[in-house]
């Protein structure tokens, strides 16, 4: 992903230095190094428009659909507000049947995961039962109509409507205008640069120590 190369490095002493006898250093990229935008950005319209990812839909084919460029992916998720991609982005639909599968066991794919109310009103049409309350199988109201009578408002929700719900949850992000992108990149890159320390070579790299450990045989 292009994100990486956004990395600045980290310098830090090898494990095998005493073996050795070397001073070498490794210089491999600084992951703890990361860009989150505050949560309240993304609800201002002018710098994001929000948008339902469809189905095969990857952070790369969205960064060329809106910016012309695959490698912008790191962009994309960014403004999403995803770290990781593989927990946050949502599966294509033959992946979360094969997921679903994994998880409940391919008899169980359509059973019942738990229950949940159904919408009731009077007929007056003033709502009386909110629906998508989780409750038990044999949850039952009076009748706002009859109280003589008794309802069972409530619909079983399977193992793959579960988990689709779920799923498409994580459909919606925020998506950057592409006529801010130059700006983001920019300010991304120069909040990613180190600022002087006793650990600092230059503002892509800094140098750092590693714990002595000792090995016991």
């Amino acid at each position: 992903m292009g994100y990486f190369r956004e990395l600045p490095e980290l310098q830090y002493q090898s494990f095998l230095k005493d073996r050795l006898s070397t001073e070498d250093y490794i210089v491999v990229k600084n992951f703890f190094r990361r860009i989150k935008l505050r949560d309240d950005l993304q609800s201002i319209f002018t710098l994001f428009n929000k948008y339902v990812i469809l189905d095969g839909e990857r952070p790369d084919t969205l960064a060329e659909k809106f910016f012309g460029d695959s490698s912008l992916d790191w962009v994309v998720m960014i403004s999403a507000g995803i770290i990781n991609v593989y927990d946050e982005w949502p599966l294509s639909n033959h992946d979360l049947y094969n997921f679903v599968v994994d998880k409940y066991g391919v008899e169980n794919v359509s059973g019942i995961h738990h229950y949940e109310t159904e919408l009731v009103v009077d007929s007056s049409n003033r709502l009386i039962l909110k629906s998508g309350l989780i409750v038990d199988a044999d949850f039952t109201i009076p009748d706002p109509d009859d109280y003589s009578l008794t309802l069972n408002p409530v619909n079983g929700i399977t193992n793959l409507e579960y988990e689709t719900l779920k799923n498409d949850k994580k459909r919606e992000i925020y998506v950057l205008k592409s006529n801010f992108l130059e700006d983001f990149i920019e300010n991304t890159r120069s909040l990613m640069r180190y600022q002087k320390s006793s650990e600092y070579i230059n503002n892509r790299l800094i140098k750092t120590e590693n714990t002595k450990v000792t090995q016991l045989d």
